[in-house]
């Protein structure tokens, strides 16, 4: 269990970015911290692992003051995860991988055997992948073995500061679903940031929504989205799902699960993954299928008429039965 008692964060005197903050994070919880830039969410996570000290206040982890902890210690039971990845690209996958069990005098056998089950449980093969440099692998790939790299020695929490922003929707939403299953075969603790309120709904087992370093409202996505505690609470949950509501993007149908791309073929219809889904209308009306781009040009999968036939009847289906109720 990890234990905030009235944390507060000050850069300068009298100025908090974190203030007063009360809440208990329970064992193999996903709790999600979500706001606004500048909320104060991603200096709240880094407290737990002490890489922001505490200006006042006590943060306990299993009852215990964070501050009575021998730091290495603290860190070596506490994984991190962050949009930056932070692999070390002259190493090989299994050497980035063993970095804190190595640290913690593991046999070689069952480092070798951990790489090993921690590959195939995000779905890539072992010997194909453990003597590969991380260099040389795609960013979907690369942040997978951040992941598991953070569970590595097998702590009790894990902390995640918006690892998958940076992104391609599928690896996005692959790494979510990967992310979520883990969890619940290992029965971790994870602690999560993001910016994006869809995914905090997905993922969260609870959802602590933060502004201006003060928590707004902590409940499950169900309290939140039927019960929000106030006017900022409804707002940021309504921006969040007005931007799938209004014309969305060919993106965010993606990271929703709305629509998949298949695999990709060759053709010279292409949209990118920002054009709306009336573009999507527009191109498949003459096409069977239409090749998806990112903005630096790197395809990322196609969409056929038939998966654009699937969503629309799904989202007439939808609306006729909001009308009925």
């Amino acid at each position: 269990m990890i234990l905030f008692e009235n944390v507060s964060k000050e850069y300068e005197k009298g100025k908090p970015v974190v203030s007063n903050i009360n809440l208990e994070i329970k064992d193999g919880e996903f709790f999600v911290f979500i706001g606004p830039s500048g909320s104060g969410k991603t200096t709240t996570l880094k407290m737990i692992n002490r890489l922001i000290s505490l200006t006042s206040g006590f943060i306990r982890i299993d009852g215990k003051p964070i501050s009575d902890y021998n730091l290495q210690e603290l860190r070596w039971n506490i994984g991190y995860v962050l949009q930056q990845i932070a692999l070390f690209p002259n190493m090989t996958v299994e050497e980035n991988i063993t970095i804190v069990p190595e640290m913690k005098k593991w046999s070689k056998d069952d480092m070798k055997n951990r790489v090993t089950e921690l590959l195939e449980s995000v779905g890539l093969e072992p010997e194909a992948y453990r003597n590969r440099k991380t260099s040389e692998l795609s960013g979907g790939e690369q942040q997978r073995i951040g992941v598991i790299r953070a569970l590595a020695a097998n702590p009790d929490i894990i902390l995640m500061d918006e690892p998958f922003s940076a992104l391609d929707p599928i690896s996005k939403r692959n790494l979510q679903k990967d992310v979520a299953k883990l969890q619940k075969k290992l029965n971790k603790t994870i602690v999560f940031v993001t910016h994006d309120m869809q995914e905090a709904l997905a993922l969260g087992d609870r959802i602590c929504l933060m502004n201006n370093g003060k928590i707004e409202q902590i409940g499950t996505p169900d309290e939140i989205q039927k019960h929000p505690k106030n006017d900022f609470v409804r707002n940021f949950l309504q921006m969040g799902i007005s931007e799938l509501k209004e014309t969305p993007t060919i993106q965010q149908l993606i990271e929703t699960g709305q629509l998949e791309l298949s695999e990709i073929e060759d053709s010279e219809s292409y949209l990118t993954s920002e054009d709306t889904i009336d573009a999507l209308v527009v191109v498949l009306a003459k096409e069977e299928f239409v090749v998806i781009k990112e903005s630096n040009g790197q395809k990322i999968g196609k969409i056929t008429k038939q998966q654009l036939l699937n969503y629309l009847a799904h989202e007439i289906q939808r609306e006729q039965e909001s009308v009925v109720v």
